[in-house]
């Protein structure tokens, strides 16, 4: 007697980019990107400044209009629902009077709705999300009487309060100390070995190196794609910067 198959948990998809074209008025941000990022691992977007860096992670999530070219994340068009994104500090208004609790709480109005109270699954969750990045004890501290490091750790446990299946950071590690820089390694790293989806756009080639899986590198064009080591050479990295540049800069 033939035994039946055995049924295998889904193959986690690839968010697939191409063609990505970004204008805004006469300048041209981005020029037919094309490009497939994977689950289980962190994906560094890197390039020099100006270079479409940002451009890139919010075209992917719709948050600038393309002016050509597509995004599709399991053969389907990418919904907000799907993905957490953690903006850069410097688009963040830190004298809102709000406290640790009520951004972390953001995270779930998307699932909650407008209108609907937070129940308490959602509550626990992001309890846990706080706890995760270490700011479990800081909940009613006003977010802007935080260090930089704190405030960043706040928004990760935000993004994680999402249960989200892709994870898009945007410069997340911009002016932080060293123990909340660990923390957002150490959750990024768990974020990607549980199978998700993670973006980083950053500009430290020495991290890059250290710590990422896959690098895309821009500058208005993909340069290349790979990972760190294939990457990150002198002659590509002089098609991005226009210059050699010591793996510890990108400045």
């Amino acid at each position: 007697m033939k035994k039946p198959a055995i049924a295998l948990p889904p193959r986690p998809a690839s968010l697939v980019v191409r063609d990505l074209t970004v204008r805004y008025g006469k300048l041209l941000a981005l020029e037919r990107i094309s490009a497939e990022i994977r689950p289980g691992c962190i994906t560094g977007i890197l390039g020099p400044n100006g270079a479409g860096k940002s451009s890139f992670l919010k075209a992917l999530l719709g948050l600038v209009p393309k002016e050509g070219g597509e995004v599709r994340y399991g053969g389907q068009a990418l919904r907000g629902e799907q993905v957490a994104y953690v903006p850069q500090r410097s688009a963040i208004d830190w004298s809102f009077p709000a406290t640790v609790w009520d951004v972390v709480l953001m995270g779930q109005v998307r699932a909650a709705g407008w209108l609907r109270r937070i129940g308490p699954q959602g509550r626990e969750r992001a309890a846990q999300a706080l706890d995760r990045v270490g700011m479990g004890a800081y909940r009613d501290r006003p977010i802007g009487r935080l260090s930089g490091g704190q405030q960043q750790r706040v928004f990760l446990a935000r993004a994680l309060a999402q249960a989200a299946e892709i994870y898009a950071l945007d410069e997340p590690l911009a002016g932080i100390d060293q123990p909340s820089e660990a923390i957002v390694f150490q959750v990024l790293r768990e974020l990607a070995d549980a199978g998700h989806i993670v973006m980083v756009v950053h500009h430290d080639l020495g991290q890059a190196l250290a710590h990422f899986d896959e690098v895309l590198l821009l500058n208005r064009v993909l340069i290349a794609q790979g990972s760190p080591q294939q990457v990150l050479q002198p002659q590509v990295l002089q098609r991005a910067y226009g210059r050699i540049l010591p793996l510890d800069s990108a400045a």
